[in-house]
Order: structure tokens, then sequence, then C-alpha cells
């Protein structure tokens, strides 16, 4: 058995790997990278009655696997770089080869993977801390759930400048509901769940356009997103008119927000 371990900026994650397939999941939060890295290799080991010899070798990636200098209880331990693993987690998950995939985290990275390796292609600064952050100094909330549960019944166009707003006329492939500016109308009358949305809406937009740009620019017309972005709803519904704008589809494995970690399993490195 391999256990891969994916230790985020504010998640970790961490897979079994039996025989080439993911058997066992689980998530933590932790302060530094050595506790967070433990306590998803215990917690996987102790909620599954897994004995400890039973793991031949742990794999470790994402922002903190540099601080984690030695083997992990004993058991030997590789390390692989995160676009790596990234590239082997979306083409195992997504079943395809030669692709793009988008992974949203507390930032976004757009890796390149397929005949000729895994590259980085880009990505951006924005991503899950870019809501989060701004939702913290904007509104009264206190996490990611409180965010969400505002934006469900948000108005864009309390906030964002529409091309409704400033033309009666289409502009190329975008109608008067597509956005001129995020954040550059905002009305005395816009509320907290206004606001909410909005910030989602900017940080998809943002992450959706650079895929596509990424996806024209190789030829393929099919984005996999990952991470625990993937997951979001709301942003899923931007990325999907993004998808009808400029006819590139964006795709969601089955368990994509544990991409990297289970990319890092199994790395042969």
């Amino acid at each position: 058995m391999i256990i891969g371990i994916d230790i985020g900026s504010t998640t970790t994650k961490a897979v079994s790997i039996e025989d080439g397939k993911v058997t066992r999941k689980v998530k933590t939060r932790a302060s530094d990278a050595v506790t967070s890295a433990t306590g998803a290799f215990g917690k996987i080991i102790l909620e599954n009655e897994i004995k400890i010899d039973a793991v031949e070798r742990i794999k470790i990636t994402g922002a903190g696997a540099s601080k984690i200098k030695n083997d992990i209880f004993g058991i030997p331990t590789g390390r692989v770089s995160e676009i790596e693993a990234i590239g082997i987690g979306g083409m195992f998950l997504s079943g395809m080869n030669n692709i793009i995939i988008t992974n949203i985290g507390t930032g976004t990275v757009i890796i390149e993977a397929g005949d000729n390796g895994i590259s980085h292609f880009g990505g951006s600064g924005v991503g899950g801390g870019t809501i989060l952050g701004l939702a913290k100094k904007l509104l009264p909330v206190a996490g990611f759930g409180d965010i969400m549960e505002l934006a469900k019944n948000g108005k864009l166009n309390q906030v964002d400048l529409l091309l409704g707003d400033i033309t009666d006329t289409s502009l190329s492939f975008l109608n008067g509901e597509s956005t001129a500016a995020n954040f550059g109308k905002m009305l005395d009358t816009a509320g907290p769940g206004d606001i909410a949305l909005a910030i989602i809406n900017m940080v998809y937009q943002v992450i959706g356009v650079l895929s596509v740009f990424a996806a024209k620019a190789k030829n393929t017309g099919r984005v996999i997103v990952t991470g625990n972005g993937s997951k979001n709803p709301i942003g899923k519904k931007v990325l999907t008119v993004i998808s009808g704008m400029y006819e590139v589809e964006f795709i969601y494995p089955e368990c994509a927000e544990y991409t990297t970690a289970i990319g890092a399993g199994l790395s042969k490195n």
C-alpha cells in the first residue's frame, strides 16, 4: 500500500493506493506542515484500521512538502512535485491524455499533461483564498459555508457593471448579461448576498477565461477541473456560462479535490 499526501496551504488530503486503485480518502486541517502530514497519515491509518507495516511507502506533495525533511514514522517517504502530481492525478481521474488541467485551490494552477510530459502552463493568484480573504474583509462571515449561503440569493446586477448597462447592442458573442466590469457598478442597495455572489463570480470568471485561453492555445476543446474549487456549485455555474461562450467543455472528475494526493501516490518517484 502507498499513501499519497497533498499538504496544502489550508487543507491536507491523504489517499491510499493499492494495485493502482484509490481505496481510501481523508482530509485534515492543521497549522503547520508536519502536523498536517502526520495527522492525515494517522487519520487514514486509524479510521480504516490499517496496520502501519502494510504501508510500504509515503509520497508527499503540495505547498508544505518541502518542510518535511525526513521519513514519516520511519516509512520511506518520497517527494513529488506538485505539478507532476496534478498532471498524473488529472489524467488518472479523467481517463484522458493530452489535456489541460485547471487545479483550483487557494490559488489556481493550469497544467498541460500528455504524451509530451507534464508541464506548468500558467495560472493565477485568484482562487479559494481570494474568495475567503475578500469576503472576510467585506462581509460578516467566518468561513466558506457562510459565503456560499449568502451568495445563494445574490444579484450580480447590484454589483457588476453588465454590458446591458452601457449599450443596447450585443458585442461579438457577448449579450446584455455579460460582465463589462466586475464590481464596476456597486449600487448603494447592494447587500451582503450580492457582494458574496460577485466575489465568487469574479474569481471563477478569471479562472474560466484563463483556462479557455490555455485550451485554445493547445488546440483542445476541454479542460479538466480539479482541486477543492471544483466542487463550488456557484463557481461551476459561472464556468458553464463561459463554456457556452467559448465552446470549451469543463469536466469535473469524481474525487477531483483529491487529484494532487492521488497523483503523488501514483507517481513512480
